[in-house]
């Protein structure tokens, strides 16, 4: 990286100290080694959250189980785990630990929440281990790591000058102050897309519903909303300046026609619920959609998927559509991998197998570029 023009700084822990001198890496960087919030002997603080606002991109390589185990749960013992938390940067990790402790289901828990979180996986390789076994487990090759470090910064600039809205999560529709309809969704493809049109350098507004925010790219313009009513207004007055639109929100259809102030007390043996239609924001913006603005539909469904999904960006409106189904296995609300088939107008399809939705967002986002 120093080779190729970059300015590098090393952060290590405590253990790394074990296996390589400081000397080393100071020499190779051209930088002062990190290693403790203070050095002794000049009293000099080092600001970790200055560290995390000064890079451009932060690699953790080797990622240890313990490490990765502090990131996802968001231990702060060490001046690395510090920087991390304070990071306004792509966060990469290297997992790197013996076969069994990768295959660990602490550590598959582990990596995958650090993946929700917005950060980026640099995959295990196989070979020899320290421990003499043969399998996955070893740091994935510097030279990989380059190259992976090369076509981030590539993709950074993609969509630069882009501005593009997403919404995400449920809406909440409610019955009295304490009850409401709603739905099991849980944000994480549509964050996923917000994050992946972030990286690319667009400017994203992200409309979110009653879920939380964590792991939403710092970049990301985040509007809470709860009902669908709150995600209308706000889609509805965004659209009109942004150049593209992707509606994964799992918006209610219905709502209570009526609110009551109190909450409903239990005393008729038989209560009856009166429905009325939310307003469709999907349809709203392909009616007020320009030549000019690409849009883009979510369509989950549970039978005759291809036939509602073509009907529905029809009717909408849409450029393309992402269909995926409820019958599906580890695809749908609450999960974190996703089954996909992106279908065109044109009527032209992508279909991909089940992978994590931070890959999904990819996907989707790749095809997203080519109307941009």
């Amino acid at each position: 990286m120093v080779k190729g023009g970059a300015e590098v700084r090393v952060i290590c822990t405590p253990s790394a100290l074990d296996f390589v001198t400081p000397l080393t890496l100071s020499t190779l960087s051209k930088n002062a080694i990190l290693s403790h919030f203070f050095v002794q002997e000049t009293g000099e603080w080092t600001n970790h959250v200055e560290l995390g606002k000064w890079a451009d991109a932060f690699i953790i390589a080797p990622a240890t189980a313990n490490t990765l185990t502090k990131m996802a749960n968001g231990y702060c013992d060490n001046l690395l785990l510090a920087t991390y938390l304070s990071a306004d940067c792509p966060v990469f990790f290297a997992p790197a630990m013996d076969l069994d402790m990768y295959t660990h289901p602490t550590t598959t828990d582990n990596i995958y929440k650090l993946l929700s979180y917005g950060n980026q996986e640099l995959p295990a390789g196989r070979g020899e281990l320290a421990s003499g076994l043969k399998g996955k487990g070893r740091m994935c090759e510097p030279q990989e790591i380059l190259s992976i470090l090369e076509h981030h910064f590539e993709l950074s600039t993609t969509l630069s000058g882009k501005t593009i809205l997403v919404n995400a999560g449920p809406t909440f529709e409610k019955i009295d102050p304490v009850r409401f309809i709603g739905n099991y969704s849980s944000g994480k493809m549509g964050k996923a897309i917000a994050n992946s049109l972030a990286k690319r350098g667009a400017t994203v507004h992200l409309v979110l519903g009653p879920v939380d925010k964590v792991g939403v790219h710092s970049s990301v313009k985040v509007s809470k909303i709860e009902s669908a009513d709150d995600l209308y207004e706000v889609c509805t007055s965004i659209f009109k300046e942004c150049h593209a639109a992707v509606l994964s929100a799992a918006v209610a259809d219905y709502k209570p026609a009526t609110r009551a102030d109190q909450k409903i007390k239990k005393t008729a043996e038989k209560f009856t619920l009166e429905l009325v239609k939310n307003k469709d924001v999907l349809k709203e913006l392909g009616d007020i959609k320009t030549k000019n603005q690409t849009l883009v539909g979510f369509a989950l469904e549970t039978q005759n998927e291809y036939e509602n999904a073509v009907t529905k960006l029809e009717k909408k409106n849409l450029d393309f559509i992402v269909l995926n189904s409820m019958n599906d296995r580890d695809a749908g609300f609450s999960k974190d991998t996703n089954k996909v088939t992106l279908i065109e107008r044109t009527g032209k399809k992508h279909t991909f197998g089940t992978k994590p939705k931070t890959e999904i967002a990819e996907d989707i986002v790749d095809l997203l570029s080519t109307y941009l």
